[in-house]
């Protein structure tokens, strides 16, 4: 199959929207797509925009040569089956209860703090 403008203008790619608090408006962007951004007043009016400059950017690309990253289809459920010994399963369950959380919540939070996403 030819990876021509269509191919992807038909792959869905992420759609970030920042708000702008200051100036009112918003910016959005595709973050697979290095610098193709756009501002609007509206999100509507933005998504519009998006799909110019997604179009515009997809072209240069395009007659320049430059390599075109597809999507990350990776879809993540946030979902995960585990297996553990059932002593670390009582003693999870246990300072789950002393913190007055669920054992998932508590998981979750010792997972967190493991990879730097919480703050001891």
């Amino acid at each position: 199959m030819e990876k021509d403008l269509s191919y992807y203008m038909n792959l869905k790619y992420k759609i970030e929207i920042i708000e702008d608090t200051e100036e009112g408006g918003y910016a959005l962007r595709h973050p697979e797509l290095n610098g193709c951004i756009t501002c609007a007043e509206t999100i509507e009016e933005g998504l519009k925009n998006l799909e110019d400059a997604k179009k515009a950017w997809i072209q240069a690309c395009i007659e320049d040569g430059v390599e075109i990253p597809e999507p990350d289809d990776n879809n993540f459920s946030g979902q995960l089956r585990l297996r553990m010994p059932k002593s670390l399963h009582r003693e999870l369950s246990m300072n789950a209860d002393k913190e007055g959380i669920s054992m998932n919540q508590y998981i979750i939070y010792l997972l967190s703090k493991s990879v730097g996403r919480v703050q001891s």
